[in-house]
């Protein structure tokens, strides 16, 4: 029973700013598209509010 649950809560948690950037990163297709999105990240593109 807990371990439905479980699965329920992290089915339903909102990423971290952390995760989003880390899934952006994890998204690049070579090195230079990874060290733009580097930059981004830098800049501060996922630390904006909304």
């Amino acid at each position: 029973m807990f371990t439905q649950l479980k699965k329920m809560t992290r089915a339903l948690r909102i990423p971290s700013v952390e995760d989003r950037e880390m899934n952006y990163l994890n998204g690049s297709l070579d090195r230079i598209d990874l060290e733009y999105r580097q930059r981004q990240v830098d800049r501060g593109l996922f630390r904006k509010g909304f």
